[in-house]
């Protein structure tokens, strides 16, 4: 419990501390979030607030993990898959920010980054970690092998988890949110499941972002921008999959799953018909679009994420 304690507190503290003097440097660097011309109309005001707030809070998540989790192959492969994706939201970030190429990261480039990252988790994962292609049915409670099947589940979910959190970061203090709550939910996974590490681990993430909520929540004064999304998809993931609950996962995340499939949707409704079926995607817009105000958008779907992490432990033996 003590461990726990030591990495809520940094965790939340290094934010704390490392915002006020992240953001003006942020400012000063020009490092601001450009806006979809396409957009709710009410997010142009918001064109110009620094973006790569992500850094601090991956800063924090990873001093606070670091003193005070033992550093077992678990952990440093979850850290790993974290800093990962750090990297690739990082770059995909600075050549939208500094090189001014609005799309950074090439969709080919990033996916073959997070293809590495998954290949690297699957062969310390089988190999050091000896897990095998089993799949754990939640409710039923049963382990079912599915083979090699296995590998292109844990790629789809590296790969799932990190876009759909990354789709999710577009109000204040939404994604940040919502992944407070599936990583505290997912430190109680972990603890009923003996993986105290990992419980650590999800505890600093959650301190984190609920931290980060000081400079991100409406008004935000500063984004995660991909640098954040990408690194806290990629982590949530890594505990699903370390924990071997990756179809628990799925109901944890609700909410990153509703946006992920909106998107999808949308672009294949638009594709095969010509029309829409939401106003906007990610979902979270269609429901700007329909009148809701930001903030309420927000609460309800930390809501929904806070029944859905609710129902996914229930769901736990």
């Amino acid at each position: 419990m003590d461990k726990i304690l030591l990495a809520a507190a940094l965790a939340a503290g290094l934010v704390l501390c490392i915002g006020p003097l992240l953001i003006p440097e942020l400012h000063k660097l020009k490092f601001g979030q450009s806006i979809r011309e396409e957009g709710p109309k009410s997010h142009q005001a918001k064109s110009g607030t620094p973006t790569m707030g992500g850094i601090m809070i991956i800063l924090a998540i990873v001093v606070a993990t670091v003193a005070a989790a033992p550093l077992t192959p678990a952990v440093l492969l979850a850290l790993f898959i974290t800093l990962g994706h750090f990297v690739l939201g990082f770059l995909d970030d600075y050549i939208k920010v500094v090189k001014k190429r609005n799309l950074g990261l090439k969709a080919k480039q990033k996916m073959l980054g997070q293809i590495l990252i998954a290949i690297v988790t699957m062969i310390v994962g089988t190999r050091v970690l000896g897990i095998d292609t089993t799949i754990w049915i939640p409710i039923a409670d049963v382990n079912v092998d599915i083979g090699i099947g296995y590998y292109f589940l844990v790629l789809f979910v590296l790969v799932g988890t990190s876009n759909a959190v990354n789709l999710t970061d577009g109000l204040d203090g939404l994604a940040s949110g919502t992944v407070a709550i599936a990583s505290g939910a997912y430190a109680l996974v972990c603890y009923m499941t003996g993986h105290f590490d990992l419980a650590i681990f999800s505890v600093a993430m959650m301190m984190a972002c609920l931290a980060f909520l000081r400079f991100n929540a409406h008004p935000a004064k500063v984004f995660m921008g991909d640098t954040g999304s990408l690194a806290l998809g990629g982590a949530v993931a890594a505990v699903g999959i370390l924990t071997h609950t990756e179809i628990l996962l799925a109901v944890i995340g609700f909410v990153f799953v509703c946006e992920a499939l909106s998107v999808i949707i949308q672009v294949i409704s638009f594709k095969t018909t010509g029309k829409r079926v939401f106003r906007m995607s990610p979902i979270h817009h269609h429901f700007e679009l329909g009148g809701w105000k930001e903030t309420k958008v927000v609460f309800v779907f930390w809501m929904v994420g806070l029944v859905a992490s609710i129902v996914g432990l229930l769901m736990m033996p």
